[in-house]
């Protein structure tokens, strides 16, 4: 084929292609973020303060983490958090707030203690920023880092295994490279020192253990590595694959009668509103994304297909009841795991193109299916609705039901089962929405009250940034979130001529959001891997409106972020900078390579090499 032919059938698939992938790109202002943290791992005394509330509870694992969150680890205590592919680990007696957590920006401060990170992803758009109280440390590549705060807030390390970092504060910019350990000092004006990275030490060494865990991960080969949660299947259960459905895993050692979204909780986390989590270890990614089908005499779950980062959902069900329908146990709440292929009709209040990127990132449908189904549930035909069959509400044992104040309290599902017989299950109708109200215990979750959290100076110690966050949302209002606003009808796949414009919400290129004194390297390129889906990820979408006006620029806003002053550095300093630079490239152990690897996604082929 002749030259400028190829290249006029290369410009009919992108546009044909584009035409499909025009729906992922329409996001609305209202959409909440496709990505959450999870508490994946926690040893001693760890507590948790949801975003907006004076209370500390102790933490549960698998609780979902989002903006404004804040938790602390206790003498001799660890916890580990997991965003996707990347891990964040928190030693003895150090205090986390996560300021900002959405699509692109993963932004954390620390007021005081150690958190050790590993970056296995990070795209050109992504901004992952640690804030301390004299510093900001942002990290511009893949790898290995590890940030500390003295007990007193006026001195920060910045650790680099392998990656780049740069850290701003004081009216000055330092790069930070792979081998070096850079040491902070002051406020208005840093004192900056660079030094080789001292031996490991027990907290050192028990991250690395975890990321060895973490990239044998088998699961890798079926999901996305950015699939918040997956590393915990390999342990717990197996992958095998069924017709119809593809690669689908199998829990093991689960309890008799064991049901999917039946051992666990009810809690409410803003902005999704009513979200599940799971008591299993590994009850993350199998009830916030995928679907789970019966087959074969027992529960499986279905991933879906592999995309690069799939949406996260607070719960793959659909509700049974409604606020007209008493069950024979009285007043409750009702829900069905959501099968292979049915559609997810969110309950909070999203745009047309957030409800297509959730079901066409965990299940095999298309937008047409999740078109029809969305507009009956936007029409007020109950008729309709409920004339839409959910394959697994059929399967005995499959329907779980608890009475409101269960619910609502965040008691345990299992140990407070209502009896619900077959023909209410068959005649109950579907819910549009949830009829209950949250209420304090709703937010605060399962966790006990605990004296454990950080001391007063810290727990309010400001801290310094690049960006300015999202204000920290307030606690839920229980008289509005009973009727949370329905899902706005999906689009339709535009022509290729109203692709090529773009719309009000769609991914453009932005400009880096961090503050910058000199030209920087170019950014080293991941390792080329096979395309995992024929559609880009999902556009970022934004926080639902709020009554609490939105900052613009960095220091207005949060209370306890303030601005870095602007970068002005003297020929003075650049030249110490170079002689410190010198002297500590100069002592540089020989053996110690002086260029770190490339790192990528945790896969069983490419394991992480040996320190």
């Amino acid at each position: 084929m002749k030259r400028p032919q190829v290249f006029a059938v290369a410009i009919v698939v992108t546009a044909f292609m584009f035409v499909l992938q025009a729906p992922l790109l329409a996001q609305g202002d209202q959409d909440p973020p496709a990505r959450v943290a999870r508490l994946s791992y926690s040893v001693g005394s760890v507590s948790f303060q949801p975003g907006g509330t004076g209370d500390w509870v102790q933490a549960v694992r698998n609780r979902p983490l989002s903006t404004g969150d804040n938790l602390w680890a206790d003498k001799d205590s660890r916890a580990e958090i997991q965003v996707g592919s990347t891990s964040l680990r928190i030693d003895s007696e150090t205090s986390i707030t996560i300021l900002q957590l959405d699509d692109r920006v993963t932004q954390i401060r620390l007021s005081q203690g150690s958190v050790i990170l590993r970056v296995r992803h990070l795209d050109d758009e992504d901004h992952l920023e640690i804030d301390t109280p004299n510093s900001a440390f942002r990290m511009r590549r893949t790898g290995e880092y590890r940030v500390d705060v003295n007990p007193d807030g006026n001195k920060a390390y910045a650790t680099v295994w392998h990656g780049r970092g740069e850290v701003v504060g004081g009216g000055s910019s330092f790069l930070v490279a792979a081998g070096q350990r850079a040491s902070f000092t002051g406020t208005d004006q840093l004192e900056h020192d660079i030094d080789q990275i001292p031996p490991a030490d027990d907290f050192d060494n028990w991250a690395f253990d975890r990321d060895h865990r973490e990239d044998r991960a088998e699961s890798a080969n079926y999901i996305s590595p950015e699939m918040t949660g997956y590393e915990d299947l390999d342990e717990n259960g197996s992958w095998h694959y069924v017709a119809g459905y593809g690669p689908v895993w199998t829990p093991v050692g689960i309890a008799p009668g064991w049901a999917p979204y039946r051992y666990g909780h009810w809690v409410w986390v803003a902005p999704w509103g009513w979200t599940w989590v799971e008591d299993e270890p590994w009850g993350f990614a199998p009830f916030h994304y995928g679907r789970w089908a019966y087959a074969g005499g027992g529960w499986c779950w279905v991933p879906g297909p592999v995309y690069v980062r799939p949406v996260y959902a607070p719960a793959m069900v659909v509700f049974l009841g409604g606020p007209n329908f008493v069950f024979g146990f009285g007043p409750g709440v009702a829900w069905v795991p959501l099968a292979p292929q049915e559609v997810f009709v969110p309950w909070y209040r999203t745009s047309p193109g957030y409800v297509n990127n959730v079901n066409i990132t965990n299940t095999t449908t298309n937008i047409t299916n999740v078109t029809n189904i969305t507009n009956i549930y936007n029409t007020n035909n109950n008729t309709n609705i409920n004339n839409i069959h959910y394959a697994n509400r059929g399967v005995p044992n499959a329907v779980t039901g608890v009475s409101r104040d269960t619910f609502v309290n965040a008691r345990p599902v299992a140990s407070n089962l209502a009896k619900i017989d077959p023909k209410e299950i068959q005649n109950a109708p579907i819910a549009r929405t949830v009829a209950a109200e949250p209420g304090k215990q709703s937010v605060l979750g399962a966790g006990r009250p605990t004296a454990a959290k950080p001391p007063a100076p810290v727990e309010n110690r400001p801290v310094v940034a690049t960006r300015q966050p999202v204000v920290p949302r307030p606690s839920p209002e229980p008289t509005t979130a009973s009727r949370p606003e329905r899902p706005a009808q999906p689009v339709s796949p535009r022509t290729p001529s109203e692709a090529s414009r773009p719309t009000a919400g769609s991914q453009v290129p932005r400009p880096s959001e961090s503050v910058e004194s000199r030209p920087q390297a170019p950014r080293e390129e991941e390792p080329s891997q096979p395309r995992e889906s024929t559609r880009p990820a999902p556009a970022e979408p934004s926080r639902p409106e709020s009554n609490v006006p939105r900052p613009q620029g960095v220091g207005s806003g949060h209370p306890l972020v303030r601005e870095a002053p602007p970068v002005r550095e003297s020929p003075e300093f650049q030249r110490n900078e170079e002689q410190k630079f010198n002297n500590w490239q100069s002592h540089r152990p020989p053996s110690e390579p002086r260029s770190e690897p490339r790192m990528e996604a945790p896969r069983p082929e490419a394991p992480r090499p040996h320190r």
